[in-house]
């Protein structure tokens, strides 16, 4: 099938396909004489892996493992599960970075008139944040950035 069919068939896009091959998370895909992309079955079956370690929220690093012990049919459980559990307490660090940030931001909308006067307490904190405010998040969440942006393309 073609790269368009591959990512339709694998919810992984044809632009996110070609980026993993190029980081060489996936084998390169086989070619036609004429240059195009061609894959099959298994192809598209590590393109769902990756699509569901993606949607667990894995980083590209994490998912190269798990494709490696996924491969290995001689792996222990217990290599599996400590990516797992590693990724676990990620999600949980970010889960409290966010809620952080959810109420900063109750606190700043609470102190907000939200009436006509310019006055804002909102803007007041994001142009001089206070002492005492927590250190900024990690740029995994930091002005919308991302770790790669190509990796939720």
């Amino acid at each position: 099938m073609t790269i368009g069919e591959a990512a339709a068939a694998s919810g992984v896009s044809a632009k996110m396909i070609r980026y993993y091959e190029e980081i060489g998370l996936v084998a390169p895909a086989g070619r036609t004489a004429a240059g195009y992309r061609m894959y099959g079955a298994h192809d598209v079956h590590t393109l769902r892996f990756v699509r569901r370690a993606r949607d667990l929220g894995f980083g590209v690093e994490q998912i190269g493992s798990l494709l490696a012990l996924w491969h290995d049919r001689a792996r222990a459980s217990a290599d599996v599960r400590r990516v797992a559990v590693d990724q676990i307490g990620q999600l949980r660090r970010r889960i409290d970075e966010l809620q952080a940030m959810v109420r900063t931001l109750e606190h700043l909308a609470d102190h907000c008139h939200g009436d006509a006067r310019p006055d804002c307490p909102i803007l007041d904190d994001l142009a001089d944040p206070p002492a005492d405010a927590s250190p900024p998040p990690d740029a995994r969440f930091g002005h919308g950035a991302r770790r790669n942006p190509k990796e939720h393309a």
